[in-house]
C-alpha cells in the first residue's frame, strides 16, 4: 500500500511562536523573510506571531533604517499555567542546548562554553538555510 501524499505529522513539540522566538534569539537582527524560511512559515504568519509576542511583552523591536533589531524580555514567565515558573530565558536555554553542544564539538572556533570566537563562521545557520530551501522546493513539487 502506498502512503498518503501528505505524511507529515499533525502535531509538533514546539509551537510556531516558540520557533520564531528561538530564531530571533539566535539572531536579533534577522529579517522576517529569513524567519519565515527557517520556520517554514509565511511572512504574514511571522508578522502576526511577532505582533503577538510584542503584545504579550515577550519581545520588542527598534527600527534602524529599513531593518528591525529585536530584544527578548528574558525574565518573562511562560504563558500556560502548567508552565508557570520557567521564564523565556529558561526555554531558550533548553532549546539552545543541543545546538551549542554540537557546535562546540564540531567547530574548533568555539570555547568550552560553546561561544564563538570573533572570526568564526556559523555553519549551522547555513545548514538551516539549506534545509529550509530544500524543504520549500520539495513542497512545490
Amino acid at each position: 500500500m502506498s502512503e498518503p501524499a501528505d505524511s507529515r505529522p499533525t502535531w509538533t513539540f514546539l509551537t510556531n511562536h516558540a520557533r520564531v522566538l528561538a530564531t530571533i534569539a539566535r539572531d536579533p537582527g534577522v529579517r522576517v523573510r529569513d524567519i519565515a524560511a527557517r520556520c517554514l512559515l509565511t511572512e504574514r504568519a511571522v508578522q502576526k506571531i511577532i505582533a503577538d509576542l510584542e503584545g504579550a511583552g515577550y519581545l520588542s523591536h527598534t527600527r534602524s533604517g529599513r531593518s528591525n533589531r529585536y530584544e527578548i524580555a528574558p525574565g518573562t514567565p511562560l504563558r500556560h499555567p502548567a508552565d508557570s515558573g520557567p521564564t523565556v530565558a529558561d526555554l531558550l536555554a533548553v532549546l539552545a542546548l543541543e545546538s551549542d553542544t554540537d557546535d562546540a564539538a564540531a567547530d574548533p572556533g568555539t570555547d568550552d562554553a560553546g561561544t564563538h570566537d570573533a572570526g568564526t563562521h556559523d555553519a549551522e545557520a547555513d545548514t538551516d538555510d539549506v534545509d529550509a530551501d530544500a524543504e520549500a522546493r520539495a513542497d512545490t513539487r
